[in-house]
């Protein structure tokens, strides 16, 4: 494995962070509100297969008693 002296490293560090490119604000606020839409569909989605597994299996030990 190659060592680097601490400038040079310091240096590269400069040039990889000078790549990072930000969200912009519009792109922020979208995803976190498709973020909050998906969050809510899949609460709901578990919620009825849950409703669902209770009704069916309520049923099935009623019918058993």
């Amino acid at each position: 494995m190659a060592t680097t002296n601490p400038l040079q490293f310091l240096q590269q560090v400069r040039s990889e962070a000078a790549k990072i490119v930000w969200p912009t604000r519009r792109e922020v606020v979208l995803t976190t509100i498709m973020v909050f839409i998906l969050s809510a569909i899949t609460a709901t989605f578990f919620s009825l297969v849950d409703w669902a597994i209770r009704s069916g299996l309520t049923g099935i030990l009623s019918a058993f008693n």
